[in-house]
């Protein structure tokens, strides 16, 4: 389970819990989660209406270090085993979902699930219950990784370095855009089997929420409804502040350097909780970087193939690099955690490189700050592309992180000084990124907003089929229950209620409970596990 995957769920179950104040939110997770989610309660940063449940969980007991209930305490080849391992969840999770039915006197509501525990739709099913699954990436990435797992096109005799995506032939994919685990897959990979059962059970959720905006990811949602036939809604974005922020210490240092530096003249950099790149890599954008001229923070951890907790080397980085960046003042080089959010707020702040992992190009985005993409791994590859390609806010600079992965310096340097100092492709990123931030914001307005009505209406949908009465609906979420959406929704209604069903999905468990009269309660059960991608 990774912060990745977590992020967006509380985002989701703050959201509902501040909304709704009627219904009852529970976060369900592993033991070592939920021990982080309650110290970051006890800093206020999770409000006291949402309840948090453990889930049994024994590492040890799969074969994992005794701390492996999160991704990020795992060496990348067992995180498969992780996945695997999260079967095991399901009587502990069905067992806390009884305890729910009998101190409340019926089954919760609506269950949301992460995308990779599609177990939870035979649970949902079991207790009569809505079903959702939750992406917490971008749709575009999320059916190209799919596409690409179920079919393993690359493998194929044929296949060059450019081939067409089977499911979508308009898409080109190029063999650099696969991470080495998926180059090496077969069918009989454990990698493989356990993508391919989650990705056959997509289309049995009742509905997916997913964490994108309609008018940003049109071409992306526009596939995704081509590929699966349930019901679609876009909700995001969902950012959370949950975890560490400015007061966990660290952040002072940053923030107060920022302060210091003249508007959008400092470059981000950052590859995510989870990812690094190679030496050579290290060595050939710090090189760019310093010769660009251009003020940057750099959140720095070991390269791959080093224990990412360990001391970092001055050996990976040009001779003597960190000591001249210090005494010019132009850059700060952050050995460890940094405040991303508060980062990209800064005004001094004036371009982000990311490995594009989905959480970060939203934070990238909600706050208008152009993209240099270097993604690593997944469907950073494809969220890349489509930032580039279709929104126009965003330029590659690098891709992967392998032996055969290249970066290169006069690459760096030029990309660097377009984005930065005042080129064209730079003026019109910026340009392009405020509107899409434009059009993130107005996915929330009152009343007119497609994410909160999509929000609205996917809850509607799930409370309809239990037995309460429309005005008790019109109370909780009145924006939904306009006459045609009811009238879209009757003959599915009917069909759940026959079927009992309530399906989630992507990181979490949203589990909403509730009265003949009163909306009461919405327990948000959420395991998030991650796929090595997201940050």
């Amino acid at each position: 389970m990774a912060q990745g995957h977590i992020t967006p769920f509380l985002a989701l179950a703050g959201l509902l819990s501040s909304r709704h104040p009627n219904l009852a939110v529970t976060l369900v997770n592993t033991p070592y989660n939920i021990q982080t989610l309650t110290k970051s309660r006890a800093g206020a940063a999770i409000p006291s209406s949402i309840r948090l449940r453990s889930l049994p969980f024994s590492p040890e007991e799969h074969g994992l270090p005794p701390t492996a209930d999160n991704t990020a305490e795992l060496p990348f080849f067992q995180i498969v085993t992780l996945f695997e391992a999260s079967k095991s969840l399901r009587s502990a999770f069905e067992q806390i979902i009884s305890d729910i039915s009998e101190q409340d006197g019926r089954p919760p509501r609506y269950i949301v699930s992460d995308i990779f525990l599609t177990w939870t739709i035979d649970t949902a099913r079991r207790f009569g219950s809505f079903h959702s699954i939750f992406v917490t990436g971008s749709a575009y990435g999320t059916v190209v990784f799919s596409s690409m797992w179920k079919h393993l096109p690359h493998r194929r005799a044929d296949c060059g370095d450019l081939f067409p995506l089977p499911d979508f032939p308009d898409v080109l994919i190029h063999r650099s855009q696969i991470p080495k685990h998926q180059l090496l897959a077969d069918d009989a990979s454990p990698w493989t089997v356990f993508f391919r059962e989650q990705i056959s059970r997509f289309s049995e959720t009742d509905a997916l929420l997913i964490n994108t905006v309609e008018e940003v990811e049109r071409t992306g949602l526009q596939m995704m409804r081509q590929m699966l036939p349930c019901s679609i809604w876009p909700i995001g974005p969902l950012l959370s502040s949950v975890f560490p922020s400015i007061s966990s210490g660290g952040g002072e240092q940053i923030i107060q350097w920022l302060d210091s530096q003249p508007p959008a003249s400092v470059l981000y950099i950052s590859f995510g909780s989870q990812n690094t790149i190679t030496a050579s890599q290290m060595m050939e954008l710090a090189t760019g970087l310093e010769a660009s001229g251009v003020r940057f923070v750099w959140v720095i951890r070991p390269p791959v193939g080093s224990d990412v907790k360990s001391e970092f080397k001055a050996e990976w980085l040009p001779e003597k690099f960190e000591e001249r960046m210090q005494e010019q003042g132009r850059s700060l080089l952050v050995h460890g955690w940094a405040p991303q959010m508060e980062i990209l707020s800064h005004p001094a702040t004036g371009a982000f490189l990311s490995h594009c992992g989905w959480n970060s190009v939203l934070e990238s985005l909600n706050r208008g700050v152009p993209m240099l993409a270097w993604p690593l791994t997944a469907d950073q590859f494809f969220n890349a592309n489509m930032l580039e390609k279709e929104l126009g806010v965003c330029v590659e600079v690098g891709r992967g992180n392998m032996e055969n992965s290249m970066a290169d310096r006069v690459a760096v340097e030029r990309m660097v000084k377009e984005v930065m100092c005042g080129g064209e492709i730079g003026g019109e990123m910026r340009r392009r990124v405020e509107e899409v931030r434009e059009l993130m914001k107005a996915a929330w307005m009152e009343g007119l907003g497609s994410s909160l009505r999509a929000k609205d209406r996917a809850l509607v949908l799930s409370l309809a089929v239990a037995p309460l009465h429309s005005a008790d609906a019109a109370t909780l979420v009145p924006s939904a229950l306009d006459q045609s959406t009811m009238r879209k929704h009757r003959t599915a209604v009917g069909f759940l209620v026959i079927r009992v069903v309530w399906r989630v999905s992507s990181s979490s468990y949203f589990v909403q409970q509730g009265g003949w009269a009163l909306w009461r309660v919405l327990v948000l059960t959420a395991i998030p596990f991650s796929i090595p991608s997201c940050g």
